[in-house]
């Protein structure tokens, strides 16, 4: 009985924990893929909180072609951390082996999630019109614009209605629903 009873709340305390680290540094990777402004405070605040985890595996990984792989390296392995952890907690020590893999997956899966809200939030935004110099919404246009504005290209707004962040997220949607259940019975992720 205490064993079940406080095995949810640790599972939650390793995936918030975990998860939240590693949502930072997916957003400094998107971030510099995109090229935002790292002089806006809220990139100083993700450039802050990962650059001592990040600058060790940047001697040994460099960057190439713009792209940050040792930002990507941290996710997987965090990534695999947590799915290790989990695995132990739930009591799945004999395929605690398989978390490198099962990492895959979760890192796709995230990256999905953040567009997904990153455009929800963008879209909510625009309809109470935010002052434009915003920190946040500055950061939302440039790390939604790769997935945007070939949607508003093709999607003109209506009735001055821009229905374009809704087909992203139905996109992104599908996406999430197509790509990951074949990426998890591929790896045979528990989770």
């Amino acid at each position: 009985m205490s064993g079940s009873y406080l095995l949810d709340p640790l599972v939650f305390l390793i995936q918030t924990l975990f998860g939240l680290y590693i949502a930072v540094v997916a957003i400094r990777f998107l971030l510099q893929w995109v090229r935002a402004d790292f002089y806006n405070p809220l990139s100083q605040f993700v450039v802050r909180i990962t650059t001592p985890v990040l600058r060790p595996l940047r001697r040994v990984i460099p960057g190439y072609g713009g792209l940050d792989l040792a930002a990507l390296v941290l996710i997987w392995l965090l990534s695999t951390v947590q799915l290790g952890l989990m695995a132990l907690v739930v009591g799945l020590e004999r395929s605690l082996f398989g978390a490198p893999l099962w990492a895959i997956p979760s890192m796709v899966e995230l990256f999905i999630n953040i567009l997904l809200f990153s455009v929800l939030i963008r879209a909510i935004l625009s309809w109470i019109n935010p002052d434009p110099y915003n920190p946040a919404a500055a950061l939302l246009d440039r790390l939604t614009a790769p997935v945007m504005r070939p949607a508003q290209r093709v999607i003109r707004p209506i009735g001055g209605i821009d229905l374009a962040p809704l087909v992203v997220i139905i996109g992104l949607v599908l996406l999430n629903m197509l790509l990951l259940p074949p990426l998890k019975w591929l790896v045979a992720s528990p989770f």
